[in-house]
């Protein structure tokens, strides 16, 4: 698993925010390395778009919370978790988080995996999944990391993320 004081691995997300008559447009490839380059990012992953804990507390706080994160100099926050870029965007769209949250598509679990944070949830039907963590990320190091024990949701939140950040 990651640690604090590690440099975050480069891997393809891959995200949409426009939309199309019917569904989001094509999304766009984004390297995990470029795009965190010279930026505060608070980055969260969760086990899936659409799920009870995901949809009900864990995004709606990072958009609640997004102009308190910004006043403590967080350029940017990223959700992670192992649905399609077209999935990602029309959650984010429906929690209206667009705008607010980067919702990024880990699709093949790329980079859930190089984080060594996967789980495996096949027996509910939903395969290799994201564990639900955050980070704080500073010019690609990891300076925070908040791993949820499994079914938990108790230091990957907004709020503690926001303690934390002084």
């Amino acid at each position: 698993m990651i640690q604090i004081g590690e440099r975050i691995p480069d891997a393809t997300l891959y995200e949409s925010t426009e939309f199309g008559e019917a569904c989001p447009v094509s999304p766009k490839k984004v390297s995990v390395a470029d795009a965190s380059r010279g930026k505060r990012i608070v980055l969260f992953g969760l086990p899936g778009a659409y799920t009870p804990t995901c949809s009900a507390k864990h995004v709606p706080g990072y958009v609640a919370h997004h102009d308190q994160l910004r006043a403590k100099n967080v350029d940017e926050i990223w959700c992670i978790s192992v649905n399609d870029g077209y999935v990602m965007a029309a959650w984010g769209r429906d929690e209206k988080a667009l705008g607010k949250v980067r919702m990024l598509g880990d699709g093949s679990a790329e980079l859930t995996k190089k984080l060594g944070l996967e789980a495996d949830l096949t027996s509910a039907g939903m395969g290799i999944r994201t564990r639900r963590f955050s980070m704080l990320i500073e010019d690609g190091v990891v300076k925070q990391l908040n791993v949820e024990q499994p079914s938990k949701f108790e230091v990957s939140n907004a709020e503690t993320m926001l303690e934390q950040l002084g």
